[in-house]
């Protein structure tokens, strides 16, 4: 039953990444994320159903278009494998409960958040602002009155941090050090895991982002690289993990400097 469940859960998940692919790469064009249908970029085929099933179609395709046979971008399907994968960790880390829906919610967020920060390096205000309000409504029909305040306090303790580290980084590097989505990202973050955790996401955004910015510059030293994908990626860490600020810090406590 329970591998039924989590195979079931995968294909949810490449299906829902499929769609949030679309909503990513429109939405910051200005386009409709329901019209046109879905089509090739480079001949305008409108797509059959047969080329919208998410994954085993680009394998069958050879990742080609089934018209033009113009190359399709191998990010698609590991977008659609990612979102899949995760779909099922928020049912490892949450079980079947009411809990695992605002997980859902959140992880969506966040794949949405990844591939348009990738893409144009723009994170919507209406795709914050939509699950922002599905996130609040979903914590107070499960958690509470109470519960959904103190997330509230949470998200702007967190916007606020996030705010006054991007002033200081404007004015130490003379020039924007980050976008204003980052900033509503961890309002987001403050609301989900909490003040304290945000913080910590901060931190571990850098670490993860170091070696890869590294890379990247090594290769294309003008090339502007998204920090809202590292700021997803290390929230997801600690919400699914279910870390306790408080244990991070006996853990940071009980090392010793030699």
């Amino acid at each position: 039953m329970e591998i039924s469940f989590i195979i079931g859960l995968f294909i949810l998940g490449t299906i829902f990444g499929s769609f949030y692919n679309v909503v990513a790469y429109r939405l910051p064009k200005g386009e409709s994320i329901i019209y046109p249908n879905s089509h090739c970029p480079n001949c305008n085929h409108v797509l059959n159903w047969f080329e919208l099933i998410p994954i085993i179609s680009y394998i069958l395709q050879k990742g080609r278009c089934f018209n033009c046979k113009c190359k399709i971008s191998i990010f698609y399907p590991i977008a659609e494998i990612i979102c899949g994968l995760l779909f099922v960790i928020c049912y490892l880390s949450f079980g079947i409960s009411l809990n695992l829906i605002i997980a859902l919610t959140f992880t969506s967020l966040l794949i949405i958040v990844i591939l348009s920060d990738y893409y144009y390096m723009i994170i919507e205000d209406s795709v914050l602002i939509v699950f922002s309000i599905l996130l609040m409504i979903e914590i107070y029909f499960i958690s509470g009155l109470e519960v959904l305040l103190h997330s509230l306090f949470s998200a702007l303790i967190s916007f606020i941090i996030m705010l006054l580290l991007k002033l200081f980084g404007d004015f130490i590097f003379k020039r924007e050090s980050m976008g204003g989505g980052d900033i509503k990202l961890m309002a987001v973050f403050g609301l989900m895991i909490g003040w304290k955790l945000s913080i910590i996401t901060i931190f571990l955004s850098a670490f993860i982002a170091l070696p890869v910015s590294v890379f990247i510059l090594k290769t294309n030293k003008n090339h502007e690289i998204p920090y809202g994908p590292f700021l997803s990626i290390a929230a997801l860490i600690l919400y699914y993990s279910h870390i306790n600020f408080e244990i991070i810090l006996s853990i940071i406590a009980s090392i010793k400097i030699f």
